[in-house]
C-alpha cells in the first residue's frame, strides 16, 4: 500500500457497515483522477442521555461489548445534564435505543447515520479534501476528510431509455453520454442495415443484453445515470429482467448489484442504491429546481425546453409502433430509443440540472439524489451548531403534533384595475429568523434568562435569547452566500441556497421534525402577519389602497392610470419608506438590526381581482395581471386561474387569455366571443377539448360519485382487456378524455359526437362570467341569438 497525495473531490455515494472492528463509513468520491472508495474503519458511533438514567444505562451497555458511557458538557432541551453513549457498531446503538425506549429513557440523536454524523460534525456537504490515508488501487482507507467548498467537480454521465412490449418485455437499452452512443436490440435483425451515427449491438437473448449493459458500465464508468421514470420504470424493468434470468444487474463500481428500498409512504415507489454511482431521475430533478409544466411527460418537456418532441408523440399510438418498429424495423427502433437519451441529456443541459443538484448537495450535505430532504438539510446545518451552543437535539414527537397558524392572507377587493403594484418581502420568513433571532436553543435559553434585556420577544408569550441564536447566523451565511452567488450570477446556486433557506420555517413546523414546536413556528407565521398588517397601513398613510396581500407579497393599487416610469417611481419611494420605518423601528423598540427588506416585484398595467364563483366575496391566490415583458410585448400574468390550471381544457384556456387581453387593452371582444362559441359548435376546435386528469387511486377503489375521468378509465381498460392489452389504469395514472353526448370517453376510443354544449356551458361561460360583469357585459347575452331582437 501506498500513502495518499491529497486531492479534492465530490462525494457521490456513502454507505457504513457494521465490521468486528467497529462501524465502517464508506464514501465514493469523484476526483480529478477518477473515482476513490475512501473507507474510514473502526468508527465509534454516539448518541446521549440524561445522566439521571446513568443506572439503567450503565446495565443496559453492559451487554454490549465496547459500549461506554461518558460524561459531557451538554444538556437536552429540559435543561438536564446529558452524558455519551458510545458503541463500536451502529447497530448496537439502534438496539440500545430500542431498550431504552420501552422504559421510558429517551435516548437522543440515536437516528443520526455513521456517514451523517462524520460529514456535520466536520461542516463538509459534498465537496471534499482528502488528506492522507494508505492507497490499494481505487481504495483510500483512513484518511482525512474536511470541506472544501470551493471544489466543484466534472462528473461524467450517461443517459439511459429502455424500450419494452406493452407486457413490460425488454425490447432495446440505449445509452448516451461518456462519448458514446450504445444500443443493444433484442435480435435477429430485421434486415442488413447498419447506422453510421451510434452503435447498435445485436444480443440473442435478454440475458445477453443484461450482461452486455453491465459490462458497459465497467468499461465507461459513468458517476451519474440520467433518464426519465428511470428508477421507477426502466432501472426496475431491467432488474425484473435480470432477476427473471437470475443475473445480477450489477451497476455498482465495485460491482455489486443495484440495491432497492421501498419508499414508507408512497406505495410502490421505490429508491435504487448503486455503490459509486447516482441514479437521477429527471422529473424529479426538474421539481426539485421548482421547474413547473402542465405534465412532466418527456413529449411535453422537451416541446417546451428544447422546441421538440420524441419520434412517436401520440401516446395510445405509441406501443403499437414500438410493437410493429421491433418486428419489422428494428433500426427505426434503436433511433428512437436513443432520440429519448439525447433528448433528456439536452434537457439536462438546457435546464442545468447537474449543476443545481451539485450545488445543492454543496448546500444541504445532503446525498446529490436526494429530493426533498428538507429536514436532514436542517439537521445537518444545525446540530453542529447547537452542540457547540451546548446541547442535544430532542426527539422527534417529543412535543404533540398540534396545529399553528399559517401565512396570512388578506381579503381581497375584486375588481378590474388600472396600475397595479406588487411589493414583495425578500424570503421574508428566513428574515424574521434573522432579525428576531428566532432559534430553538434561544427558546431554550429564554427560559432561564434572568435579564429581560437578555431576551427578545417572540408571539404568544415566547422569548427568545440574544447570547445563544444558532439558527439565525446559519441564515445570515447563507443569505451572504447567496448574495454572492446572485453578484457571480451563479444561478444554480442561488436557488439552492433560497430553497434551503425557504425551507427551514416549514421544517420547524413539521412534526417529523426534532424541533417541531408550534409556538417556535408560531413566532415566525404570526410575526409575518404583524408585518403584512403594518406594511398595509404604511401604504396607506401614503395615499394608497391596498386591495390584496399574500404571505410576502402586497398589491397596491395607484388609483389612476400611470407610466411604467412613474409606477416605478411609487414602487421606489414605498419601498424606501418601508424598509426605512422597519430599520428605525426595530431599533428603537426591540433593539435589533433590521433584515427586512421589502422590494418592488412587478408592475400590472391592468389587473383583475375574481370573486370567489358564485359569490360577492374576493377570491384569495387567483388573479391575472397585464405586464410588459423584457422585450416589450404586452404579456398577461394568470395565477390560480383556469389558464395556469391543467384540469382545464385548452380550449377554456386559450380562450381565457385572448378574452383577458382584449379587456385588458380596451379592445373590441364581443364578437370574438360569438365566433368562438360558433366555432366550437362547428367543431373547429375538437382537438382543444381534451381533459387530463389524475387518477390519484386505484380504479376500483372509486364507488360513490365516479368522477368523469375514472368513467373514461373504465372504458379504456374494458377496451384493452377484448384487445388482451395490459390493463392502462389498474392503478391510477393520468386520463385523457373528451366529454360526448354518451359521456366521458377516453381519446383513445372515442365513440359518440362530442358535446359541444357542455365546453360552451362549463368551459367557456365560467371563465368569460368571471371577468365581463365588470364591463357591464354577460356571456349569455353575447351568445343569445334572441337577444339582437330585443
Amino acid at each position: 500500500m501506498n500513502r495518499a497525495q491529497s486531492s479534492s473531490g465530490f462525494i457521490l455515494t456513502r454507505h457504513w457497515r457494521d465490521t468486528h472492528h467497529g462501524t465502517e463509513i464508506e464514501f465514493w468520491i469523484a476526483t480529478d483522477r477518477g473515482a476513490r472508495r475512501v473507507k474510514l474503519t473502526s468508527q465509534t458511533s454516539v448518541a446521549f442521555a440524561p445522566v439521571e438514567f446513568e443506572p439503567q444505562l450503565a446495565s443496559l451497555t453492559a451487554r454490549f461489548p465496547g459500549a461506554v458511557i461518558r460524561s459531557l458538557k451538554l444538556k437536552d432541551f429540559q435543561q438536564r445534564d446529558v452524558m455519551g453513549v458510545y458503541c463500536e457498531q451502529y447497530r448496537q446503538l439502534m438496539a440500545l435505543e430500542k431498550n431504552l425506549k420501552n422504559q421510558g429513557i429517551p435516548l437522543y440523536e440515536a437516528d443520526i447515520r455513521p456517514p451523517e454524523r462524520y460529514l456535520m460534525e466536520r461542516f463538509i456537504t459534498a465537496s471534499v479534501e482528502i488528506e492522507g490515508g494508505s492507497v490499494d488501487g481505487t481504495t483510500i482507507a483512513d484518511c482525512r476528510l474536511r470541506t472544501a467548498p470551493g471544489h466543484r467537480p466534472a462528473l461524467s454521465m450517461v443517459s439511459l431509455d429502455i424500450e419494452t412490449s406493452a407486457h413490460g418485455d425488454l425490447y432495446s437499452i440505449a445509452l448516451e453520454g461518456c462519448g458514446q452512443r450504445q444500443v443493444y436490440m433484442l435480435g435477429p435483425p430485421t434486415d442488413d442495415a447498419h447506422p453510421a451515427d451510434f452503435d447498435l449491438e445485436y444480443c440473442s437473448s435478454r440475458a445477453q443484453m443484461i450482461k452486455r449493459l453491465n459490462a458497459w458500465f465497467r468499461e465507461f464508468d459513468p458517476d451519474l445515470i440520467i433518464g426519465w421514470s428511470l428508477i421507477q420504470f426502466d432501472l426496475r424493468v431491467l432488474q425484473a429482467t435480470a432477476d427473471k434470468h437470475k443475473i445480477p444487474l450489477a451497476l455498482g463500481r465495485d460491482g455489486t448489484p443495484v440495491g432497492w428500498r421501498k419508499h414508507g409512504r408512497k406505495d410502490g415507489y421505490f429508491f435504487a442504491s448503486m455503490a459509486g454511482r447516482i441514479a437521477i431521475d429527471g422529473i424529479e430533478a426538474l421539481k426539485a429546481a421548482l421547474w413547473s409544466f402542465p405534465r412532466f411527460s418527456l413529449e411535453v418537456v422537451s416541446q417546451a425546453l428544447l422546441g421538440e418532441g420524441k419520434d412517436i408523440s401520440s401516446t395510445h399510438d405509441r406501443m403499437e409502433e414500438i410493437d410493429r418498429r421491433f418486428r419489422e424495423d428494428k433500426l427505426a427502433l434503436a433511433r428512437y430509443n436513443l432520440k429519448d437519451c439525447e433528448l433528456v441529456t439536452r434537457i439536462f443541459a438546457k435546464a442545468k440540472l447537474v449543476e443545481f443538484l451539485v450545488e445543492r448537495a454543496n448546500v444541504t450535505g445532503l446525498q446529490i439524489d436526494h429530493f426533498g430532504g428538507s429536514i436532514a438539510a436542517f439537521n445537518h446545518h444545525y446540530l453542529p451548531r447547537m452542540h457547540r451552543d451546548g446541547y442535544v437535539a430532542p426527539n422527534v414527537g417529543q412535543i404533540p403534533e398540534t396545529s399553528y397558524p399559517g401565512g396570512f392572507v388578506m381579503d381581497s377587493r375584486p375588481g378590474l384595475y388600472d396600475s397595479v403594484l406588487v411589493l414583495d418581502y425578500k424570503s421574508l420568513y428566513a428574515s424574521i429568523i434573522r432579525t428576531f433571532l428566532i432559534d430553538p436553543v434561544a427558546m431554550v435559553e429564554a427560559e432561564i434568562e434572568l435579564d429581560n434585556a437578555a431576551v427578545v420577544p417572540g408571539m404568544n408569550g415566547v422569548f427568545f435569547s440574544r447570547n445563544k441564536s444558532g439558527l439565525p447566523d446559519i441564515v445570515t451565511q447563507l443569505w451572504k452566500r447567496r448574495d454572492a452567488a446572485k453578484q457571480q450570477k451563479n444561478e444554480p446556486l442561488s436557488q439552492a441556497l433560497k430553497l434551503l433557506m425557504n425551507s427551514f420555517c416549514g421544517v420547524l413546523g413539521s412534526p417529523d421534525c426534532k424541533f417541531f414546536n408550534p409556538l417556535l413556528v408560531s413566532s415566525v407565521t404570526l410575526r409575518g402577519h404583524e408585518i403584512m398588517q403594518r406594511t398595509r397601513e404604511l401604504v396607506e398613510n401614503e395615499g394608497y389602497d391596498v386591495i390584496y396581500g399574500d404571505t410576502d407579497s402586497i398589491f397596491v393599487w395607484l388609483g389612476q392610470k400611470h407610466t411604467d416610469e412613474s409606477a416605478r417611481h411609487v414602487a421606489n419611494h414605498l419601498v424606501a419608506t418601508i424598509n426605512q420605518w422597519w430599520d428605525k423601528h426595530l431599533a428603537k423598540k426591540l433593539k435589533l438590526k433590521n433584515a427586512l427588506e421589502i422590494e418592488f416585484d412587478v408592475y400590472y398595467q391592468r389587473f383583475f381581482m375574481p370573486t370567489i364563483r358564485g359569490t360577492d366575496l374576493g377570491s384569495k391566490k387567483r388573479y391575472a395581471g397585464l405586464v410588459q415583458s423584457a422585450d416589450g410585448k404586452d404579456k398577461i400574468v394568470f395565477r390560480g386561474l383556469e389558464t395556469a390550471r391543467s384540469d382545464w381544457t385548452q380550449l377554456a384556456q386559450e380562450f381565457q387569455r385572448d378574452l383577458y387581453m382584449r379587456i385588458f387593452k380596451a379592445e373590441p371582444y364581443r364578437d370574438f366571443v360569438r365566433s368562438y362559441v360558433r366555432d366550437t359548435r362547428q367543431g373547429k376546435f375538437d382537438e382543444l377539448m381534451v381533459y387530463r386528469k389524475r387518477l390519484r387511486h386505484r380504479i376500483d377503489s372509486y364507488q360513490r360519485n365516479v368522477p368523469p375521468q375514472v368513467r373514461a378509465a373504465r372504458l379504456a381498460d374494458e377496451l384493452n382487456a377484448k384487445e388482451q392489452r395490459p390493463l392502462q389504469y389498474l392503478n391510477g395514472g393520468w386520463v385523457s378524455y373528451l366529454m360526448t353526448r354518451r359521456g366521458p370517453e377516453p381519446v383513445e376510443c372515442v365513440s359518440a359526437p362530442i358535446d359541444y354544449e357542455h365546453y360552451i356551458n362549463h368551459q367557456l361561460q365560467p371563465v368569460a362570467d368571471a371577468i365581463l360583469p365588470l364591463v357591464n357585459d354577460s356571456f349569455g347575452e353575447l351568445i343569445d341569438e334572441q337577444a339582437s331582437l330585443f
